[in-house]
């Protein structure tokens, strides 16, 4: 037994040969891992979820009910993907043609929120600490800590690492009213300063 304790699956979930799991990770009713799937340490994996073939999870992650993360897709540490979240991998689908060999990939980075019945489509990564809006069609890359919302995603502010809106003062400093952690606005970018 690790420090994260024992690997729980549900009985009416199935796990592929090759597929490797971490410690303390649990996967609920009715969920399926392909096959050369990697998911870290304490992850989350709610009911009817679909993971894989060849994805790769990293530890902490948070995956809510009837989301599937297909081929191409990395989830870094501490990622939360609510219910329902929808991830493409092909640009152009068509049911006649095989494009099993254009998968795209798409980068999620450490501690974002996608929520529920978000879209992401398939070559748009999500930087670390964003924060994706309930029902948003991602279409275009989204910068670390960046607030985005609607159809297609727009940005419309900013948030800290506890997933607080950041209102920056005239200096472009904000401090999070939760964890205090200061950030730093230079550029349109963001960058924790403590």
């Amino acid at each position: 037994m690790s420090d994260f304790g024992p690997l729980k699956i549900h009985p009416s979930a199935v796990v592929d040969a090759g597929a490797v799991i971490g410690d303390g990770t649990a996967i609920w009713h009715f969920s399926h891992i392909l096959k050369n799937t990697q998911i870290g340490k304490n992850v989350n994996i709610g009911q009817n979820v679909v993971i894989g073939p060849n994805v790769t999870v990293g530890n902490n992650v948070k995956i809510q009910n009837n989301v599937s993360i297909y081929t191409g897709v990395i989830c870094e540490d501490d990622v939360f993907l609510g219910p329902s979240v929808v991830f493409t991998n092909v640009t152009n689908p068509r049911s006649a043609i095989n494009r099993r060999d254009q998968y795209v990939k798409t980068q999620i980075g450490k501690g974002a929120t996608i929520g529920a019945n978000a879209t992401i489509v398939c070559g748009n990564n999500i930087g670390a600490y964003a924060f994706i809006g309930a029902g948003t069609v991602v279409t275009k890359e989204v910068l670390p800590y960046a607030l985005v919302v609607g159809n297609p995603a727009q940005q419309i502010g900013w948030v800290g690492e506890y997933g607080h809106r950041l209102e920056f003062n005239s200096d472009h400093i904000a401090v999070c009213k939760e964890s205090k952690q200061e950030y730093k606005l230079d550029n349109n970018k963001v960058k924790r300063i403590c």
